[in-house]
């Protein structure tokens, strides 16, 4: 696995354990990012105004197949926050209905659910989902007792953010189908950290970024709607897809693709990181950083004395550990200007985590080092 850090850009300087922040690119993919953004500045407007189309259904056509499921399923967007802003804007909710999540989702998509309950009068619960968790049964479980015959919508993490814990995503939907329960699940940081097949997961709606652990060019996500609901969604941004009604074409794509003259490069260069990771062996990497995410979660939690979060089938390349009730911002910052280790150090539900990202280009020596440090910032005065 260590050969593959010089297909990365990254600073040699850095041990990067926070690729699921805002993912790194490899070389290759970076390299056809910067052609296609040639192109366009070549010729703009054969570029966006006579190739846009086909180019966008290329690269569309791609990711369904790598998602599991159609192409007319799919659309790009920018990230994952953008995906979830249209589904949650174009839903009819108001008082008496309830939007149902946990306390484990991350901020942005927290706070636009947040944002729309003050505006439409619905309820929106974050029912709390303790921690350890030992199994899929147990989360599942914890999940449906929060549900009520007021739920309207499940809204929740493929992979948590703050935890990096796994939920058990096809069988909860499966679960709020059996119960009339709209499903939204942002899928962050799921697209290259586990395998995925949306049509399978029977999923309502679901938005993933491609920029994190696909490691395509940033700016570049999904959002995927199942055929029965795309006609529920309006879209964000009103332009000449409103209304196109060219022969052939499909509401749900003419809708939301086009969003006024904007770089799509980022989007076209998916196709390239897909073949990246096959090319490499992905599946065989994924394993190999997992098991190093055990070692360190192992790690950690030997030298904190604290319980871990979750059981090791629970999370995959990226696992967060409690620490020692320490202050976020300055402990980052030593980890970073002493140790030149970049890892995101936080709080959440008042307890202080680490999470580490374990990648490609990471080695063994990458995680010796961040327990050295550990263990020297931790020890007693």
């Amino acid at each position: 696995m260590n050969s593959l850090a010089g297909e990365f850009l990254l600073d040699p300087e850095i041990i990067y354990l926070n690729h699921g922040s805002f993912g790194a690119t490899p070389r290759p993919v970076f390299e056809a990012y910067q052609e296609l953004q040639r192109e366009l500045e070549h010729q703009p407007v054969a570029f966006l105004g006579r190739q846009f189309q086909a180019r966008m259904a290329s690269a569309r056509s791609s990711l369904a197949k790598y998602l599991g499921t159609a192409p007319s399923n799919v659309v790009y967007v920018t990230n994952a926050t953008t995906g979830l802003n249209i589904i949650a804007r174009s839903l009819t909710l108001g008082p008496g209905d309830e939007v149902i999540t946990s306390d484990h989702e991350y901020g942005a998509i927290d706070r636009t659910w947040q944002f729309l309950a003050s505006q439409l009068g619905f309820k929106y619960l974050r029912n709390p989902i303790p921690v350890p968790i030992h199994s899929s049964d147990e989360l599942q479980g914890v999940i449906s007792r929060g549900l009520t015959k007021n739920t309207r919508v499940l809204s929740l993490s493929h992979i948590t953010s703050p935890t990096s814990i796994i939920f058990p995503i096809k069988r909860i939907c499966a679960e709020a189908k059996r119960r009339g329960i709209l499903t939204v699940i942002d899928g962050a940081h799921a697209p290259g950290q586990i395998p995925l097949n949306l049509d399978e997961i029977g999923v309502d709606f679901y938005v993933g970024n491609l920029h994190k652990w696909l490691c395509a060019p940033k700016g570049s996500g999904f959002l995927y709607a199942h055929p029965d609901r795309q006609a529920r969604l309006s879209p964000l941004v009103v332009s000449w897809g409103w209304k196109s009604e060219k022969p052939g074409s499909s509401t749900f794509i003419d809708h939301h693709e086009w969003q006024g003259t904007r770089d799509p490069t980022a989007f076209l260069a998916v196709p390239k990181a897909i073949e990246f990771q096959k090319i490499h062996r992905w599946e065989e990497v994924r394993k190999v950083c997992h098991d190093l995410a055990c070692d360190v979660e192992a790690r950690l939690s030997e030298l904190t004395g604290l319980l871990p979060i979750a059981s090791s089938e629970l999370f995959g390349q990226m696992v967060s550990a409690f620490l020692p009730d320490v202050d976020p911002e300055p402990f980052h910052n030593r980890l970073l200007d002493e140790f030149q280790i970049e890892v995101p150090v936080f709080r959440w539900n008042d307890r202080t985590i680490i999470r580490v990202s374990v990648q490609g280009y990471n080695s063994p020596s990458h995680i010796d080092h961040l327990i050295n440090a550990m263990q020297t910032l931790l020890s007693p005065k």
